[in-house]
């Protein structure tokens, strides 16, 4: 077959696999998401508040994602949707509209990709937190493969996906593309790296005080929120894994095209900014305990 029909089968393929996830996700809807604030108020949510963040760019397919987060078979305490002030009267009606099934839409102040977190943390939020991406496809039980993974009594940040840190002769963090991507080893450790966009559980009690610090992650970190969350913490303790479950994870179509991992890891800019964090908060050779 020469490459211009593999091209297009593979083209077919996908949309195909693209279609089966709009029906799923509408019949999800239909029969769950709509009547999230019920199920709510009727299920034991094991205290989960979901949180994110959107912008523009990704507006046109965010209503996708967060009917995804309101039709999950266990259905959380809270979906909070962070927009920034000047971008509230941009949101589609199609966004605004899910109100009405419990969604949950606050503005903030403009801090980027922090915006998923840092706002909820500000109000005193003390429950478990679940961050996702605002332009993934979040199958149904993605909430409950997350709940399922933690153990009892540890503090552990629980993920779908997660790359390993792999340290130099020098006990430092090598750079970040000779991380080992993606592992699908479960154990947990401290220099498991949860990566945001398969989403990520904080359990209550995992950051201190100085998570909160906006100067300091503006200037160190100011486009690698999964590094400061990650460092802070770290910094408690915890340790970090990935769920028992795994799972293909999918953005919509075209919203790609805008994405902080490009600068993040083409430009090589997670590297300056784990720089940053060990040159203000060092970093223990953990060859022996991770």
């Amino acid at each position: 077959m020469t490459s211009w029909l593999k091209n297009k089968a593979r083209r077919l393929a996908q949309r195909a696999a693209n279609l089966r996830r709009f029906v799923v996700l509408e019949r999800d809807w239909l029969a769950y998401g709509r009547h999230y604030g019920a199920r709510r108020e009727a299920q034991d949510s094991a205290g989960i508040v979901v949180s994110l963040t959107s912008y523009p760019p990704r507006f046109s397919t965010l209503h996708l994602t967060l009917k995804s987060l309101l039709s999950q078979s266990l259905a959380p305490a809270r979906v909070v949707l962070w927009i920034a002030h000047g971008d509230m009267d941009k949101l589609p009606p199609a966004v605004t509209a899910l109100r009405a099934a419990g969604l949950e839409i606050e503005a903030c102040d403009d801090t980027r990709s922090y915006k998923k977190m840092i706002p909820l943390l500000q109000q005193g939020e003390a429950r478990t937190i679940v961050t996702a991406d605002d332009d993934v496809y979040y199958w149904r039980d993605w909430l409950r493969q997350l709940a399922d993974s933690r153990t009892a009594g540890k503090l552990e940040v629980v993920c779908h996906r997660m790359h390993r840190m792999r340290l130099g002769a020098d006990g430092l963090p090598l750079s970040y593309n000779d991380w080992e991507f993606e592992s699908a080893n479960t154990e947990s450790s401290r220099l498991n790296f949860p990566t945001g966009i398969g989403g990520t559980l904080y359990p209550a009690g995992v950051f201190g005080p100085e998570v909160l610090d906006v100067d300091a992650f503006t200037r160190l970190c100011p486009r690698g929120d999964d590094i400061w969350f990650w460092w802070m913490a770290r910094a408690r303790g915890a340790t970090f894994r990935r769920a028992d479950a795994s799972h293909e994870i999918y953005c919509w179509d075209g919203s790609q095209e805008v994405a902080l991992w490009l600068d993040n890891v083409g430009a090589r800019y997670n590297d300056e900014q784990l720089q940053a964090m060990i040159a203000a908060y060092g970093f223990t050779n953990e060859r022996s305990t991770a």
